[in-house]
């Protein structure tokens, strides 16, 4: 049972181009295997040029595993996010963790699992743009503290093929 988690995306205001700026890759490590990402959505800094990659990786983990990622220094030196979704096949239950990270140091992130039953399900990178969300009129949406709604340029994605 895998859910996507949510992305903010400018919406209207994406352009799909085909460009061919490089796109980093984010590297998925878990239970002996190893897989390189390519951003499932790239956009510019403003994010008003996109480009749509693909459907997220797969990869099988057993539960009570780890999944360990590696971001490469061109997601890192900008503000980014991770969502991990974990997955009880047992009890049905679902629980996500979301963490951002700011300061340009942080390289990898361990997604583990809260019990020995729980699987990971979806573990997702967001790399926040130099972009606010804004309705049809251009006026910022705020979230429920009055900040601007930030924007993800970049998204990366592993969903568990055994759920």
């Amino acid at each position: 049972m895998r859910r996507a988690v949510g992305v903010v995306l400018a919406g209207a205001a994406l352009a799909l181009t085909g460009c061919s700026e490089h796109q980093p890759e984010v590297t998925f490590y878990a239970d002996g295997q190893s897989t390189a990402a390519a951003p499932m959505v790239y956009c510019d800094e403003i994010v008003s040029d996109c480009q749509d990659q693909g459907p997220p990786i797969d990869l099988d983990v057993r539960p009570g595993q780890p999944v360990q990622i590696s971001l490469p220094s061109e997601a890192v030196d900008t503000p980014w996010v991770i969502i991990v979704q974990y997955f009880n096949p047992e009890t049905g239950e679902e629980t996500l963790e979301q963490e951002a990270f700011t300061d340009g140091q942080r390289y990898a992130y361990t997604a583990t699992p809260p019990t020995d039953q729980d699987r990971v399900a979806v573990v997702e990178i967001q790399q926040i743009g130099a972009a606010y969300a804004a309705d049809q009129e251009g006026t910022p949406l705020a979230d429920e503290d009055g900040q601007p709604q930030l924007v993800a340029r970049a998204v990366w994605s592993l969903q568990n093929s055994q759920n």
